[in-house]
């Protein structure tokens, strides 16, 4: 489908809009008044210009129009309407210019929790953080939007959210022999599930992988952590996954992640290791 007409219709409105906004600004509009209608006006064209520039695929543009109308809403008091037309270009410019996506939707992050919208702000935060693990490949500044979204969750007592986001920390940090952080985080996660019927049986899951850092670290307190977790959640002994840590049987599990996999060839290292200091 040719959508060069749209396109163009587009760029009227964005034309039209701006005269809208200059006569409102003149001495004559401000003497006869109806300036904040013709804000109001300018505001829905260059929303609609954004929606016909996304119709064309034309990203930049409909990201641009779409900061115009956010920028309109502002001047209006209208906070809401700013922060989701934040969220508009930052979706359009996620598909054209991702650094300029972040940047949009942090303005709707910052009206969010000025408005006291912390789980909307906190669900945008994630978005972020995934514009930064697939776009820009900057794994520590989305571990910290990962974190950010996980506080303002808890603030809100959405703790099965929270959790979700402390675990995506925790798999960035293990890759980033940032044991510690992720052990912490793994023992954390694992004690919320453990009072929860519906999440228990996820619990093994995550002593096996605060076990795994600890493996990567230091095989002493590996087998202590072990024992620890043993008495923690009595289940966890007669499971699969401690009984994989007890053998060091690593290759008899089926379907292994890439996440696991590379943790469990840095063990291999560390036992390899060990036994060629003695």
């Amino acid at each position: 489908m040719d959508n060069s007409g749209k396109e163009k219709e587009a760029m009227q409105l964005v034309a039209d809009a701006e005269k809208k906004l200059s006569s409102s600004k003149s001495f004559m509009g401000a003497l006869f008044g109806g300036g904040s209608s013709k804000v109001e006006d300018a505001c829905d064209m260059f929303s609609r210009a954004a929606n016909m520039f996304k119709m064309a695929k034309n990203w930049t543009a409909a990201g641009n129009a779409f900061c115009q109308a956010a920028k309109l809403h502002l001047q209006l008091q209208n906070k809401h309407d700013a922060a989701t037309s934040y969220v508009d270009a930052g979706n359009a410019f996620k598909k054209a210019d991702p650094q300029e996506a972040i940047n949009c939707i942090n303005k709707s992050i910052e009206i969010y929790t000025d408005m006291g919208r912390f789980t909307i702000a906190a669900k945008h935060h994630i978005t972020i953080a995934e514009v930064y693990e697939s776009e820009l490949v900057d794994i520590d500044k989305a571990i910290a939007h990962y974190e950010q979204a996980a506080d303002y969750y808890k603030g809100e007592e959405s703790n099965s959210s929270a959790n979700k986001c402390l675990l995506k920390v925790a798999a960035y940090a293990a890759q980033l022999e940032q044991y510690q952080k992720a052990i912490e985080i793994y023992e954390q996660v694992a004690s919320n599930a453990m009072d929860n019927t519906l999440l228990k049986y996820s619990t093994k899951e995550y002593l096996f992988k605060a076990a795994l850092c600890h493996f990567c670290v230091d095989m002493l307190n590996a087998k202590l952590a072990m024992e620890k977790y043993e008495e923690m959640f009595p289940a966890f002994s007669d499971s699969r996954e401690c009984k994989l840590l007890k053998v060091k049987d690593y290759d008899s599990i089926s379907r292994l992640d890439q996440w696991l996999t590379t943790m469990l060839l840095r063990i291999k290292k560390t036992i390899q290791g060990a036994e060629d200091l003695r």
